[in-house]
């Protein structure tokens, strides 16, 4: 099956936001980690910045990844006509 450039030009988007969605998670997961020993010297509210991003931040940052890749992946499947309706 030969997909149109429309199919085409939607599904690059798609990888497009997948992509930096991932890079963020792994900074998120993995970097911050790398630097721990670092961002400890940062405090909030009287925990080292590792340890809360450990702890709460990472957490809170992974449920702002799903929420927008959901409501931005719902704008492009109704520009692109490929939502799921109601029938």
């Amino acid at each position: 099956m030969q997909l149109s450039e429309r199919h085409q030009e939607y599904w690059r988007k798609n990888l497009r936001i997948t992509a930096v969605l991932l890079a963020i998670w792994f900074v998120v997961t993995f970097v911050v980690i790398y630097f721990a020993p670092q961002l400890n010297e940062i405090v909030i509210m009287g925990f080292p910045f590792a340890f809360y991003m450990a702890a709460q931040g990472s957490l809170i940052i992974y449920v702002l990844i799903i929420w927008f890749y959901a409501r931005r992946m719902d704008q492009l499947d109704n520009e692109y006509g490929v939502q799921e309706g109601e029938e």
